[in-house]
């Protein structure tokens, strides 16, 4: 117990360490045109699984009602459960088997952590620390990458487990017989969400053009003043279109909401992946970020197009250049980087905004390293 007591204060210590860094490193980006930080991540949603083996519907529904995406069952309880919602099943008969779908290694030793960097990345590896250690996981995360899940006792655990390496494992399953836990972990687990470098940009160019057909896209979230989504005429360069949750004489405010651009143009969604406007639908997950970087994960409820008068933002971000159509309205904003929102049809060249710029190109929305020009 002694030395897993120090092996975490150790962790921890590392993590502050890292974490102070990375705070300088964002901090020279914006003084220095954003050369970018190794230490500054894109962090994939965990997954919370929840183990209810011995059955207990207490559990099984807490589960569920925490947003946890699996549930461990005795064979044969998927249909119990399934009465209750829908919810994944890990069992014999369930959507995930035991030994077919999903591997559970008990780590002991260095054999162990060898047997289950050998399982097919394609399996979901959930690894019980006999010995709680943190050494295994790093190196398992080092060899094998996604698809591991660890077994923890509370959220406590859970919190380390999802940091891990800043990076942290895809998940985890928490055995517990306490409700409470459960929604305690399912905050953590679900809080962890991507980190993006939000970078100051200068206005270059505003020109108004004629009608097109643009995007509104109505989220199940009601998002505050300074956040929005990442949209761009490019995927190596997109503005923070603000919410509309900002009440004018003429119009309601609709925090649900963001005019987010031209049907052509990417969103940044989860995952540090993409997707045209004119392709999101109802039910699909979208990114939502604040003027400080913090985003969480919203689902579209609807995705509106009309036909509109537009207009063109250019912009500069360390010598990136960053575009996108938007509606020509005053209702549609970007952000400052005071966090305040900006009415696109107030902006002139020189005035300052937030963006987010990357590189290299895209292949069905996935980043990938190559040479693109796109104008």
């Amino acid at each position: 117990m002694a030395r897993a007591r120090a092996t975490v204060k150790s962790y921890l210590l590392l993590q502050f360490a890292k974490s102070i860094d990375s705070r300088r490193c964002r901090t020279s980006n914006r003084r220095q045109n954003l050369k970018m930080c190794p230490n500054v991540l894109e962090l994939e949603m965990k997954r919370l699984w929840v183990n209810a083996n011995p059955y207990v519907k207490e559990i099984a529904i807490a589960a569920l009602e925490s947003g946890a995406e699996a549930v461990v069952l005795p064979d044969g309880q998927s249909d119990t459960v399934r009465q209750f919602g829908r919810i994944k099943t890990v069992e014999a008969s369930g959507d995930l088997k035991p030994g077919v779908d999903v591997e559970f290694i008990d780590i002991r030793s260095k054999a162990d952590e060898d047997r289950a960097a050998a399982v097919p990345a394609g399996k979901i590896v959930v690894l019980k620390m006999l010995d709680w250690t943190i050494i295994p996981i790093e190196n398992l995360l080092a060899r094998r990458g996604g698809n591991l899940i660890v077994q923890v006792e509370n959220s406590d655990q859970a919190r380390l487990m999802v940091e891990i390496l800043e990076k942290g494992v895809d998940g985890i399953l928490l055995n517990t017989t306490n409700v409470n836990e459960i929604k305690k972990t399912a905050q953590i687990v679900h809080g962890v969400s991507e980190k993006i470098v939000v970078v100051e940009a200068t206005v270059t160019a505003v020109r108004q053009l004629g009608m097109g057909d643009r995007a509104c896209l109505d989220t199940c979230t009601q998002m505050t003043l300074g956040e929005g989504m990442l949209v761009g005429n490019t995927a190596s360069g997109f503005f923070l279109v603000h919410s509309e949750s900002i009440d004018n004489p003429y119009v309601a405010s609709r925090p649900f909401r963001v005019n987010a651009g031209a049907v052509h143009a990417y969103a940044l969604v989860p995952g540090g992946k993409t997707k045209y406007l004119a392709d999101l639908k109802a039910g699909d997950e979208v990114l939502l970020v604040d003027w400080q970087g913090h985003s969480q994960v919203a689902y579209l409820g609807r995705n509106k197009i009309e036909r509109r008068p537009m207009m063109l933002i250019e912009a500069e971000a360390g010598g990136q250049p960053v575009s996108l159509v938007l509606q020509n309205a005053e209702t549609i904003r970007l952000v400052d980087p005071q966090g305040k929102a900006v009415a696109v049809t107030s902006l002139k060249p020189g005035d300052k905004v937030l963006a987010h710029t990357t590189h290299g190109g895209r292949h069905f929305g996935m980043k990938v390293d190559e040479s693109l020009i796109e104008r």
